[in-house]
């Protein structure tokens, strides 16, 4: 299986296109904060100091999320056109079962979601550090990484799930493109939750986007949220969690424990699907 995770990981990253156009949905939302909405964040909450390297934080948690969800879907193209082109079924017959082969195009999607969050995180950071003065937070680096970790996973078995009824690989771009998009929209990126509709809002909150962007967003700006918001009334400093997706469903625990159930639907359907794809891999040998 190493073999095999090892070409699956070489293919990904041999490929500068790939790499690239596996970032671009959160590139797009990282310029777009820069470019419209950062100015418009800042002037609603410009009576407090220091909320620019809040909104700063804010917007990398949330982009993190996207990047994961993304990065983890394009690596998985390779599945798909391994699939389309009958290689699957090629390398059945070689001496490796088709379950090492499904765990290494799921281990490979880990790696590359993980590292590409990795690469995105400092590409964020050190722009906020030369734009803003964001200072780097030492503490926050081991519990982003486990966040890191545990976002590709979750979106790994989520988009395995989704492209195990792929079976062209043009159709793959296509569902890349429209994933890029919406996932900004489902991580707050574009627009903070508490500034849609109740519709919006509740159409957001059955998926386990904006958990996991809460998730990364209230690790990261635990600190600064203290700064800026020192001597404040509590009922403000839960207004703006709650309005900027800091917290989804009343408080971080039920956050974490919908993202928890969310990993186990998948992994659940995850393993419906493989037992069915590889009836459909084998027959073809």
């Amino acid at each position: 299986m190493n073999g095999l995770l090892l070409r699956n990981l070489r293919l990904f990253f041999s490929s500068k296109t790939r790499v690239f156009f596996s970032l671009l949905g959160a590139l797009i939302s990282f310029v777009l904060y820069l470019i419209f909405l950062r100015k418009m964040m800042i002037q609603t909450w410009n009576s407090f100091n220091g909320t620019v390297k809040l909104l700063d934080l804010w917007l990398m948690g949330g982009t993190l999320a996207v990047t994961a969800i993304i990065t983890t879907g394009s690596a998985l193209s390779m599945m798909v056109e391994d699939r389309e082109n009958s290689r699957l079924a090629d390398l059945i017959l070689t001496d490796q079962s088709y379950t090492k082969i499904h765990l290494a195009y799921l281990f490979s999607a880990w790696l590359i979601g993980l590292i590409m969050q990795i690469a995105m995180y400092i590409v964020m950071q050190s722009y906020f550090m030369l734009a803003d003065g964001l200072e780097l937070d030492g503490t926050i680096i081991l519990p982003v990484f486990l966040i890191m970790v545990f976002s590709s996973l979750i979106w790994s078995i989520f988009n395995m799930v989704l492209l195990s009824f792929v079976k062209n690989v043009n159709t793959v771009g296509h569902i890349n493109t429209i994933l890029g998009t919406a996932s900004g929209f489902f991580a707050g990126v574009y627009i903070p939750i508490g500034n849609l509709p109740n519709f919006a809002k509740d159409l957001m909150k059955i998926t386990p986007v904006p958990y996991n962007a809460a998730l990364f967003r209230k690790v990261m700006v635990n600190d600064q949220l203290t700064k800026v918001f020192n001597g404040v009334p509590q009922k403000m400093v839960a207004n703006f969690k709650q309005k900027m997706g800091l917290i989804i469903s009343g408080n971080s625990t039920n956050d974490m424990k919908i993202l928890l159930l969310s990993l186990i639907i998948l992994s659940v359907l995850g393993i419906i699907l493989y037992r069915s794809n590889k009836n459909m891999v084998v027959s073809k040998i």
